[in-house]
């Protein structure tokens, strides 16, 4: 058996360097960059170390941004992006691409696993049909697929690929059984045999949609709150002191999965006739809290009788969330463009990324630390960096806006 993985990313490369421990595994990936850096011991996602780096490198493995190298393999797994568009709708491009490209390769008794999160469905009806298209071959006569959505929480050491169970599915008994049993090499957690395709699917799309429309009760009381002009974090303190009460905090929403995943599922459903009102009253909420989170910067500093027009904002954090480089769908972007927007000039701070990165895809330079002369400090994200910077200092100089909940109460003048 000879494992070619497809798009090594968040998800891809720490699968990589699992199944290398006890198959040969090789890497393809669009990125002429990202090859590069694996190449050369580099991981930018900081998801392998530099030791686990190089034992992976070290076991064989090869990695190219040319197809040809998965002309041999007989196990692919795609592990390409599933974003969506400007009308967040599914931008189904990398998986449907990644499928035509594997076409190419597919021989008789080769098997496909699909890992990319996508809508019930999608695998079947839509990735299943170029194989065939390209490869003149038939599902379930010449060749298998199977699903098992991934898990991994980026910057995440202790809920890893190998410690959380891993759901798994094929397109008929025999495959389900073949992907379940090629994942229990790796998963010390163990596996989680779904019925079917669809059920696995469904399953990883209503994990992060459920934590959305969780998120967004909070924001909505959040919303509320600050009308009636208590402290959120005064109610949730009180209220969780119930057994059964859920601790889910307001916030700023993003990333891959959660920011996502529900428009997937949303999709899916207005397909076939039901229209989502929770799931799509639950994004409505969370992608207004970046606008909602300036608009209280802006009111606070007005009733201050503070002259914010033209002076500077420290923005602490630009990736989606705590001690993590990723910046893919980060709502700290957004708040910074409506900073700019409304006439502030914005200074990043963010450990965490890769500073060439942020420039070339967001137009940003990112800063050392807080400027003490700036009318106000946002935190925007949780880094555990910035507990260290000198908050009463900073407190006593200007408004500080803690959006994460990260500070004691007395050292933020707003929080959400």
């Amino acid at each position: 058996m000879k494992i070619g993985i497809v798009g090594l990313g968040y998800v891809g490369l720490p699968l990589a360097a699992a199944f290398s421990k006890h198959f040969e595994v090789c890497g393809f990936d669009t990125h002429p960059q990202r090859v590069q850096d694996i190449q050369t011991g580099i991981d930018r996602t900081n998801e392998l170390d530099a030791e686990q780096l190089h034992d992976l490198l070290q076991r064989g493995f090869q990695v190219s941004q040319e197809s040809d190298i998965l002309a041999d393999c007989t196990v692919f797994i795609v592990t390409v992006p599933t974003p969506v568009d400007k009308q967040n709708q599914p931008d189904l491009g990398p998986l449907r691409s990644a499928s035509q490209t594997l076409a190419q390769y597919l021989k008789p008794g080769d098997l496909v696993i699909y890992e990319s999160t996508t809508y019930p469905g999608c695998t079947e009806e839509v990735c299943v049909p170029l194989l065939e298209a390209g490869s003149e071959l038939l599902l379930n006569r010449d060749f298998h697929v199977g699903y098992s959505p991934e898990r991994i929480n980026p910057g995440d050491k202790v809920n890893t690929l190998e410690t959380v169970v891993k759901i798994t599915s094929g397109s008929n008994a025999e495959a389900a059984l073949k992907v379940d049993l090629l994942y229990k090499t790796i998963i010390k957690a163990g596996t989680h045999l779904a019925e079917s395709i669809k059920v696995a699917e469904a399953a990883k799309a209503i994990e992060n949609a459920q934590r959305d429309v969780n998120i967004s009760f909070v924001n909505e009381l959040s919303l509320i709150f600050d009308k009636m002009g208590i402290d959120t974090y005064d109610v949730l303190n009180a209220a969780q002191t119930k057994w059964n009460f859920l601790p889910f905090k307001p916030g700023l929403v993003g990333g891959h999965c959660i920011g996502v995943d529900p428009h997937y599922l949303a999709f899916k459903a207005q397909q076939l006739g039901q229209e989502p009102q929770v799931i799509r009253s639950g994004r409505t909420v969370n992608e207004s809290m970046a606008e909602f989170v300036v608009n209280k910067l802006i009111q606070y500093l007005d009733k201050q009788g503070v002259n914010w027009k033209g002076e500077s904002v420290n923005l602490l954090g630009i990736t989606f969330k705590e001690n993590c480089p990723d910046t893919r769908n980060s709502p700290s972007v957004e708040v910074h463009r409506l900073l700019e927007e409304r006439g502030f000039r914005v200074l990043v701070i963010d450990p965490w990324t890769d500073d060439e990165a942020v420039l070339n895809e967001f137009g940003i330079t990112l800063q050392v630390e807080p400027n003490i002369d700036s009318v106000a400090t946002l935190i925007t994200v949780a880094h555990s960096h910035f507990l260290n910077f000198n908050w009463t200092q900073l407190s006593k100089q200007h408004v500080v806006f803690d959006t994460k909940g990260i500070l004691p109460k007395g050292l933020a003048h707003l929080r959400l």
